[in-house]
């Protein structure tokens, strides 16, 4: 029996997908509330990092725990394993995640004019909009819960759910903390994620992907 993938309410992506586009353009034309809020919650975190240089420096090298380098590995690596265990269709949602999303960011980047804050703690000079670091994240994080969802028990689903949610949400803070991105950079990062990794992870699912049916390890019965 093929590897269950969940399934995300269509709305949920829908309304990513607006708000991602709401976002952007109020991001392009410099709309004064965004912008304010950005340069506010920014300098914020440059007053903190200039109190706690030993706290940057952690977060300057665990923040790229999900830089492009690192994303392609993980997700390389979650192919063979799964395209190995029988999971293909699994394994083929990983490819497409790992190949789409920072094809998406980076085009992003490359087309958009979006400068990062000055002075960073981090250099980097490339346009920031959205963040790939957050986008990687939340696209991971999202992949694993949608994999691992149908075969887990209640308890179990709320530990990956919280877990998944810190693991995206720290690495969008660690931009902002960092000054590498606006804030506006990171929740576009996140609306992209929502936006995309749904309507793959769609394409990979078959009508009888609706409900549990229990744990799925390598070699078991449901590979």
């Amino acid at each position: 029996m093929p590897h269950v993938i969940a399934r995300v309410p269509p709305l949920w992506s829908l309304f990513a997908s607006v708000a991602f586009a709401v976002l952007l353009g109020l991001v392009l034309a410099d709309w004064t509330p965004v912008a304010s809020a950005d340069t506010a919650i920014s300098e914020g975190f440059r007053d903190f990092g200039r109190r706690q240089p030993g706290l940057i420096s952690f977060v300057r090298v665990a923040t790229d725990v999900m830089s492009t380098t690192s994303f392609l590995a993980v997700g390389s690596a979650a192919i063979v394993i799964l395209a190995a265990c029988g999971h293909r269709r699994a394994a083929g949602l990983c490819a497409a995640v790992t190949v789409v999303v920072p094809v998406l960011w980076s085009l992003m980047h490359a087309l958009l004019h979006r400068p990062r804050p000055v002075a960073g703690f981090v250099v980097v000079d490339s346009n920031g909009f959205p963040s790939g670091h957050s986008c990687h994240a939340a696209a991971a994080a999202l992949t694993a819960v949608l994999l691992l969802w149908p075969h887990l028990r209640r308890t179990a689903r709320a530990a990956v759910a919280v877990v998944a949610v810190t693991f995206a949400v720290a690495v969008g803070v660690s931009r902002v903390a960092l000054l590498a991105h606006w804030p506006a950079d990171v929740l576009g990062a996140w609306l992209l994620a929502l936006a995309v990794v749904p309507p793959l992870a769609a394409a990979f699912r078959t009508p009888g992907d609706g409900s549990p049916r229990g744990r799925s390890p390598c070699g078991s019965a449901h590979s």
